[in-house]
Formats: C-alpha cells, sequence, structure tokens
C-alpha cells in the first residue's frame, strides 16, 4: 500500500487521498532552544491538521512546460563558468513503500562556493559569483530520479551563537499533486567537520539524522570534470527524509 491511503471517493470520480501518520523521531521538534530563531517563529497552539479536499488536489498543476533544458544544471545558466568545485547530486524521490514517484517537481537553492547566497539578505563579505545563481529544477522522471549538476556550496557564517558556521548544504523543495503538497528539506555532505556545530542538523532526532547526509558516489561521477553524490528523498514512512520545518537558510 503506498502513502496514499484509503482515500474518500468524490461523487466526481476522483479520490481525496489520505496519509499514513508520520513516524515518530524523524523531524524535528517545532522549537529548538539551540537553533535561536525557532523561539520566535514556532506555533504556540496546536496545530490542527486539514484534510485534502477536492481543491487542494484539482487544483493548478506543475508540468513539463515550466522547466527548461538546463534548469537543472547550475553551471552552464551564464556566459561564463562558476568558481568552485564541480559536482552532480542524483538521488530517487520515493514514498514511503519505496516506490518511485514520477513528475514531481524537485527545485534546490545554494550558495556559491564563497559560501554566499544570491540574496540581498545575505551580508556575508565573501564574493557573489557573477556566473553562479544558485538556484536549479527539474522533474522526475518516471523511475523518480532527480539530477543536478552545480558547484559544491562553502560553509557560511550565521548569528544563531558566538562563531557560527553552517556546514555545507543544498536546500531542497518538492511539489507533489497540488501546491498545498510541499516539503522542503536541506542535503548535507559526508564527513563535514561542522556537523557537531551546527544546531540545524542538531535538531533533527539522531537516528534520523544521516539521511540528511548525501554519500560520495563514483558511479555519478564525471571523469576528469565533476564528483557525484547520491541522496535519495523519502517522502514518509520510517525512512522518511526529515523536514526543515524553519526554512532558515
Amino acid at each position: 500500500m503506498s502513502d496514499i491511503l484509503r482515500g474518500r471517493q468524490h461523487r466526481s470520480g476522483l479520490v481525496v487521498p489520505g496519509y499514513r501518520p508520520e513516524a515518530p523521531g524523524t523531524h524535528p521538534p517545532l522549537d529548538h532552544p539551540d537553533y535561536r530563531s525557532t523561539r520566535l517563529r514556532h506555533p504556540r497552539q496546536p496545530l490542527v491538521p486539514l484534510p485534502h479536499r477536492l481543491t487542494e488536489v484539482t487544483g493548478p498543476l506543475l508540468g513539463e512546460g515550466r522547466v527548461g533544458e538546463t534548469d537543472h544544471d547550475l553551471t552552464v545558466q551564464h556566459p561564463g563558468e562558476p568558481l568552485g568545485e564541480r559536482i552532480v547530486v542524483q538521488g530517487r524521490v520515493l514514498d514511503g513503500d519505496g516506490h518511485p514517484i514520477p513528475g514531481t517537481l524537485v527545485e534546490i537553492w545554494q550558495a556559491n562556493a564563497g559560501g554566499r547566497y544570491r540574496h540581498d539578505g545575505d551580508r556575508h563579505p565573501a564574493p557573489l559569483d557573477p556566473n553562479f545563481s544558485g538556484a536549479g529544477r527539474c522533474l522526475t522522471d518516471g523511475e523518480g530520479r532527480f539530477r543536478f549538476v552545480t558547484v559544491k556550496p562553502g560553509a557560511y557564517p550565521w548569528k544563531n551563537h558566538p562563531n557560527a558556521w553552517r556546514p555545507a548544504h543544498i536546500h531542497f523543495s518538492l511539489f507533489g499533486r497540488a501546491f498545498t503538497q510541499r516539503l522542503i528539506t536541506q542535503m548535507y555532505f559526508p564527513a563535514d567537520p561542522l556537523f557537531p556545530q551546527d544546531p540545524i542538523l542538531g535538531s533533527v532526532p539522531e537516528a534520523a539524522r544521516e539521511r540528511l547526509v548525501s554519500r560520495l558516489d563514483m558511479d555519478l561521477t564525471m571523469p576528469e570534470w565533476a564528483l557525484g553524490y547520491r541522496w535519495d528523498i523519502v517522502l514518509r514512512g520510517r525512512e522518511a527524509t526529515p523536514l526543515d520545518e524553519d526554512g532558515e537558510p
């Protein structure tokens, strides 16, 4: 049985889906004291679950016409090549039973190799790269696969605590069948020495933390050009990928 469980059938013939409860010990708490901004942003009242009704599953969909041929390759979006270590990031989007989810819009955004975002709010004194915007997108194929070509992002300082630095990471956003079905999370790189100092990664229950860390995969490398990292995203179930509850860069 997939993640869409025993949905209710509307008179139009469409099935309004229901979902299995999330496995405990997967997602970070909404208020994590070491992650300072959660003190101001977390809800202070019990959450109210809103069931998906007909409007939520028949609204605007994101199709192939909105994704360009080079949107997945962040190294060819400008006249020149970006600076930094070129990498390939590839994986699959899976449901809680391991079934691939095709046609899902996957978007990424990240800092450049110097650890700076192309965003007005980023005041890190690292230089901007004129040949790197730091954003890409693609649709998963019939086997649920996504693939991006980019540069490895740099670590950067933030003001959460004294001498705070974020490990290298890439933000991921996934859309399901409608705009109400969105997941935002982060992918990290293996063996980063900043892991113990990062309260965002530290807010994720320890048993689920490794699910956010990619692995070096030599089969994905482009010889003499780019290293390859593999990272799968599991939407629900015991192996679900933890959500980024706060959305902090």
